[in-house]
């Protein structure tokens, strides 16, 4: 369980997750970093689920992002089809979020490619994991009500997230990729 957020306002995007790595009831690791930078910046990927799942599935959108030649999108829509059809890929349990300067999206096992609605102010915010909903509803309060940047709203909503849910904690791991 975790907490991965993505928010998008004035032409940068963010991706934010915590440190925390639970097996059951025990906590095993307090510094993991589920957020990555790919295609020298430009992209950025955070995954929620079983940390091998999630990191095989990270390969994959790889290989799908240098196929594509960097189209976010499309890596994307291809990733989740061969893990909707793929006998070995459907077994895999993760969702991940990824984001460009322009865009966030959720892909899922199921073959969901989803992106947010756009917040009043043009960006969006998306969310994963079991602080998510608590980490969502925090960066549209702020996003609302506040002048944060994209990043403070996701380091804020992240720390809110962790002094909430169980499975997630305040080691805090944000990138940034602006157009």
């Amino acid at each position: 369980m975790t907490t991965i957020l993505a928010i998008h306002k004035d032409g940068a995007s963010v991706l934010g997750g915590d440190g925390q790595v639970s097996l059951g009831q025990q906590v095993q690791k307090q510094g993991a970093v589920k957020v990555r930078s790919l295609q020298d910046g430009r992209i950025l990927a955070g995954f929620a689920g079983g940390a091998a799942d999630a990191l095989a599935l990270l390969e994959r959108f790889e290989a799908k992002l240098d196929e594509h030649a960097g189209q976010l999108r499309k890596a994307a829509v291809e990733l989740a089809k061969d893990w909707r059809t793929d006998r070995v890929l459907r077994r895999l349990e993760a969702v991940m979020v990824l984001a460009d300067a322009q865009e966030l999206l959720l892909v899922s096992g199921t073959g969901d490619v989803i992106a947010p609605d756009p917040e009043p102010a043009g960006g969006g915010v998306l969310a994963t994991g079991s602080g998510g909903p608590v980490a969502l509803a925090a960066a549209r309060a702020l996003l609302a009500h506040s002048s944060l940047s994209a990043k403070e709203v996701c380091e804020e909503a992240l720390k809110v997230a962790a002094g909430i849910d169980l499975y997630s904690n305040e080691h805090i791991t944000v990138h940034e990729v602006r157009s």
